[in-house]
């Protein structure tokens, strides 16, 4: 089994939530989640975001799910680090 222990994402987002309310809402989809959020660009209506996303087995749907919820749209995956059942490293 694999579990999935980082995750960098592109997000497109309108201005409301904020970012601070946007970070927390995914940080609390699990309950070891370590969210850092970067704001790249901000135009009239939207905010494009990377958000990285720590903790000890990510469920990426639950994520997606509260991203959308909040408005946002995934763009694209840009990293992934996932760990076998079997890696010690």
């Amino acid at each position: 089994m694999e579990s999935v222990k980082r995750v960098v994402l592109d997000v497109l987002k309108p201005h409301q939530p904020d970012a601070l309310e946007f970070s927390k809402a995914i940080a609390e989809v699990g309950s070891d989640y370590h969210v850092t959020l970067t704001v790249v660009e901000v135009d009239k209506n939207t905010e494009t975001l990377q958000v990285e996303i720590v903790g000890s087995a990510i469920d990426f749907e639950a994520v997606q799910a509260a991203i959308a919820t909040l408005g946002g749209a995934l763009h694209s995956i840009d990293e992934v680090e996932v760990q076998s059942e079997n890696d010690t490293g």
